[in-house]
């Protein structure tokens, strides 16, 4: 696989020649300052990639041309904003990108009620608790209707939790939940998200996945044309949310998609966190499933802490966790080897460390959440390490 590592711009407390220095080859990144729905400027790409280069490594893929709420809901510039999706693709691959990964979550991005959590080393990590969420959903953001889709003993849990919350932890939660992109300054206020969960009135699942296979029925030929290769990111957590449909959970999800869209170029971007969280995902067997179709790669693991779904979970160690990361790794190599028999030129599946905890001198530089330089460094040596292993001649994987 070929390492990269995720860099939010100028901004980023960790940079590019320190993602050299942990041992990334290529760097992911986006353009998180133009407004969604709008083209990328050409000159900004060359700015981005210019950038890079100067801490020695590659602009390798794109995370994420941010797919709009119009073109989820299909309301307003939904049209236009498909249409600027396009020209951004194309002025990806002539800046010479091959790869760009999005989302079709609605509303959210990934959903974590505490972005610094201790864990008992003392390390950072992120985490979601779900009784603080349903306390959120009830109580703080008091959505229409949120008691019902919660049984009695949690709505006890979640307003007791709520009555033992001072103000600093309420405002902290609402912040955290409510926080936009990684690596970008959007954010919902708890009047804006209420505003945000009405355009969905009316939406449900099989509403928002005909609108996804409708968005890649138009940009998938543009990717075809232009020699990109489009990855849907996993939903996170895999599970519906603040009343919100969810169709990129399961293997099942996946499967529709690429089945509706039956495109070598249209595949997704395989989260070992995103999925692991829940437990009915058999992540080793989703790899042999949608092999072919794997464009990129998010190695991180979840601890999940209940038995249930939805559930608490925190970001755990990369080796550690619930998904056995060597057997994942293993089916990626695998997949590898085919590719390269088979003569295809996307025979190197990037790679990035996915999350991580901040540990060590993390705990003083302030970085992004969930993006620490030696956390990442650790998971990325760690990976690193189980890759070489199994690379070895004796094991065939090679």
């Amino acid at each position: 696989m070929r390492h990269t590592w995720r860099w939010f711009g100028s901004v980023d407390r960790v940079s590019v020649q320190d993602a050299a220095q942990a041992g990334a080859l290529g760097i992911v990144s986006a353009l998180h300052h133009i407004p969604t729905g709008e083209v990328w400027p050409t000159d900004e790409i060359g700015r981005r990639q210019a950038e890079v280069r100067a801490g020695g490594l590659s602009w390798d893929v794109v995370e994420s041309i941010p797919v709009s709420e119009s073109i989820k809901t299909q309301t307003g510039e939904w049209r236009n904003h498909i249409a600027n999706w396009q020209e951004t693709l194309r002025r990806l691959s002539a800046a010479g990108i091959k790869t760009v990964c999005y989302n079709f979550m609605p509303v959210l991005d990934w959903t974590r009620t505490d972005l610094r959590w201790t864990t008992r080393q003392g390390a950072k990590a992120m985490r979601f608790d779900r009784i603080d969420f349903v306390a959120f959903d009830v109580h703080l953001l008091e959505r229409p209707g949120a008691a019902e889709d919660y049984d009695v003993e949690t709505l006890q849990q979640a307003r007791q939790r709520f009555h033992d919350m001072d103000d600093n932890r309420k405002l902290e939660l609402s912040r955290n939940i409510g926080a936009g992109l990684p690596g970008s300054a959007d954010g919902y206020s708890l009047p804006q998200l209420r505003e945000h969960l009405r355009t969905y009135d009316g939406i449900d699942r099989a509403r928002l996945q005909q609108n996804l296979v409708d968005f890649l029925t138009e940009v998938t030929p543009v990717a075809e044309r232009v020699g990109i290769n489009i990855c849907a990111h996993p939903d996170d957590p895999p599970w519906a949310l603040l009343g919100l449909p969810r169709v990129l959970s399961t293997a099942q999800d996946y499967a529709y998609m690429l089945d509706q869209v039956d495109s070598r170029v249209n595949g997704l971007t395989f989260c070992t966190g995103s999925l692991g969280a829940l437990a009915a995902n058999d992540l080793p067997a989703m790899v042999r499933q949608f092999a072919p179709r794997i464009h990129f790669v998010h190695l991180r693991n979840v601890r999940r802490e209940e038995g249930r779904t939805p559930c608490s979970f925190y970001e755990d160690e990369h080796l550690e966790g619930d998904t056995d990361m060597v057997a994942v790794i293993a089916e990626l190599l695998k997949e590898e080897k085919r590719r390269r028999v088979a003569g295809r030129s996307d025979n190197e599946i990037p790679m990035r460390p996915d999350h991580g905890q901040e540990i060590l001198d993390d705990l003083t530089r302030g970085a992004q959440p969930g993006y620490p330089a030696i956390g990442r460094l650790k998971g990325l040596a760690e990976l690193r390490g189980i890759e070489r292993a199994l690379s070895h001649s004796v094991y065939g994987l090679s």
